[in-house]
């Protein structure tokens, strides 16, 4: 990982780099500093002149750009560590200090694989630095099993069961073919990207960008870092999903079957599904998870009703999320007509295709208002009852009646939309809503950075559960 004081741009094409630090307006602590939605140019102008404090540094980078930068993967920190204790980092990180001949195929008489027994007299064979070696046929079909089935590049271990030497990828070229070497190659790239806490892949289908962002974990439960890629696409750096401001983000974890030991990919932690805590306390019980504390009658019966209003809750405010979800794929619907409808305009009123941009300027604000929206519920569900709240909620109804009032006015006939006197309303109230956004999540933005919101529950809060 980069040090924290670290922030170095791979990138010589300055097109990529979004927002210049150096723009009149100071970041604050958190770095924030990002684009405004892609709104239309009447609009957009008028917004992106305001820097906002609750905006997000951060750069995308291409291909060619990570590709530069592999080469450098150890940072500051494992330098000044491997200095004091070279042994204890190079064991570590199964590398060793050993010294022998550089990795090669060899011939040895009298040799079975232990794997397959194979023990032919011409039988190619290999090992790693730690000696364990293996017919190629058996190391082979292992490294495709890491590879292909399991994702596997930069931490693939030596064949040997609880051998923890790494196979470097000198070695692996040796052994692999073509197409696997293709398929080692993206995947050491990308491991590349997932080791290094400020850069994330963009989530959007098919696109190879990464994106570089100095928000930190910890700060997560105050900052809502949104992002946009060169693809267009906008969202949360810090789990990934697509926008949701205002609600904070926690990252999820994906159970992909069905046994409950769980062992994270990127720092080999062991944890049981169940109850999250550590597998090693589990005993041979690998199968169940059997920490559970019998209550009383009493605290049944309370928890029953406690249970009982907390559905009720849970339910307002997710039908309301799911309401604006489904609103917005609805207005996406229209979205895509937009076009077809602007030309019938053009026809019907004899305005020109600069004249009736208005109605794509309408339809992209009804698609980010909603979004930001939807997530309110999202974050209105954890909070507490207090005078904060009651102003979130003030400026929650004033966006969400604005917004509905733009989508009746956007749904219009062609013949209505044709009137000069509504096309005035309908901008005004595009620019209307997206103004009242802004000043939604400015306040919740500066609440959370303050850390003045008081929540429901004294239990971690997670986002990406409602």
């Amino acid at each position: 990982m980069d040090s924290d004081d670290e922030y170095i741009s791979l990138s010589s094409d300055e097109d990529d780099v979004l927002l210049d630090e150096s723009d009149d307006g100071s970041a604050d602590e958190f770095g924030f500093d990002e684009p405004e939605p892609d709104l239309e140019i009447s609009v957009k102008n008028e917004i992106s002149n305001k820097r906002n404090f609750f905006d997000t540094s951060f750069k995308v980078f291409r291909p060619c750009d990570i590709q530069a930068q592999q080469d450098d993967l150890i940072n500051e920190r494992l330098i000044e560590e491997y200095m004091d204790r070279p042994k204890k980092v190079l064991e570590d990180s199964g590398l060793g200090l050993k010294k022998s001949d550089a990795p090669k195929l060899e011939v040895i008489p009298g040799f079975m694989c232990e794997i397959c027994y194979e023990d032919d007299a011409h039988l190619q064979t290999f090992a790693l630095k730690c000696g364990h070696r293996y017919c190629i046929d058996c190391y082979r079909q292992y490294l495709s099993q890491k590879i292909l089935e399991e994702g596997e590049a930069a931490r693939i271990q030596c064949a040997k069961d609880g051998c923890k030497r790494i196979m470097d990828a000198i070695s692996v070229n040796i052994l692999v073919t073509p197409n696997l070497k293709t398929r080692y190659d993206e995947l050491l790239t990308r491991t590349y990207v997932e080791d290094k806490e400020k850069m994330r892949w963009c989530p959007a289908p098919d696109c190879v960008n990464a994106i570089e962002c100095g928000i930190k974990k910890k700060d997560l439960n105050m900052v809502v870092p949104t992002v946009t890629c060169n693809c267009k696409h906008r969202f949360c750096f810090g789990c990934g999903l697509a926008d949701h401001q205002p609600a904070p983000c926690n990252s999820t974890i994906e159970k992909n079957g069905g046994c409950n030991h769980m062992t994270c990919r990127k720092c080999r932690h062991e944890f049981c599904w169940m109850c999250m805590g550590l597998w090693s306390e589990h005993g041979t019980s690998w199968y169940n998870c059997n920490r559970f504390e019998e209550k009383s009658g009493s605290d049944a019966r309370d928890a029953q009703t406690k249970s009982r209003i907390s559905l009720e809750r849970y339910l307002h405010y997710y039908n309301r999320y799911a309401n604006h979800e489904q609103s917005a794929k609805l207005d996406k619907d229209i979205f895509f007509k937009t076009e077809k409808k602007m030309v019938q305009l053009q026809s019907a009123s004899g305005m020109s295709w600069i004249e009736v941009q208005y109605l794509n300027t309408a339809s992209q604000a009804l698609q980010t208002c909603r979004q930001t929206l939807k997530w309110t519920y999202a974050f209105a569900f954890y909070l507490a009852r207090n005078n904060l709240t009651a102003i979130f909620e003030d400026n929650q109804k004033d966006l969400e009646m604005a917004v509905e009032a733009l989508s009746e006015m956007f749904e219009k006939p062609i013949v209505e939309l044709a009137d000069l006197k509504l096309k005035v309303e309908i901008m005004d109230k595009t620019s209307y809503c997206n103004k009242r956004r802004l000043i939604l999540l400015a306040d919740t933005a500066d609440n959370l950075a303050n850390r003045v919101w008081t929540w429901s529950d004294s239990q971690l809060y997670n986002f990406g559960g409602v």
